[in-house]
């Protein structure tokens, strides 16, 4: 998944500022989180390993029908990038949903 640094950190200050609102403190907003929205930095993420879910699918059917391009160490490596992007995306929802779970949990 090509989620960097930055835009997790800008997920976890939209997420502090949400949780700062629903305890009625002051909301204080840092100037690097104008420009970045949650929404296209999931939506790019997703893209991602979609991109690779698919390029992982296209080396196995070439492997399988026999292409003399594709190895079968390539082929294994596609997977393997595949899964380790897919756990991560599936880790980062977990971890997405259990914020939202504790902020909707908070006394008000």
């Amino acid at each position: 998944m090509s989620m960097n640094v930055s835009n997790v950190d800008n997920l976890l200050s939209q997420m502090r500022a949400a949780m700062a609102a629903a305890q009625g403190q002051p909301v204080q907003t840092p100037a690097s989180t104008s420009g970045v929205d949650f929404a296209n930095v999931l939506k790019s993420s997703l893209d991602g390993v979609n991109q690779a879910q698919h390029q992982a699918e296209a080396l196995q059917k070439a492997f399988v029908l026999g292409d003399d391009k594709v190895s079968l160490s390539d082929t294994m490596i596609a997977m393997q990038k595949a899964n380790i992007s897919f756990q991560t995306a599936v880790q980062v929802r977990n971890k997405v949903v259990a914020a939202y779970n504790d902020i909707m949990n908070m006394q008000v």
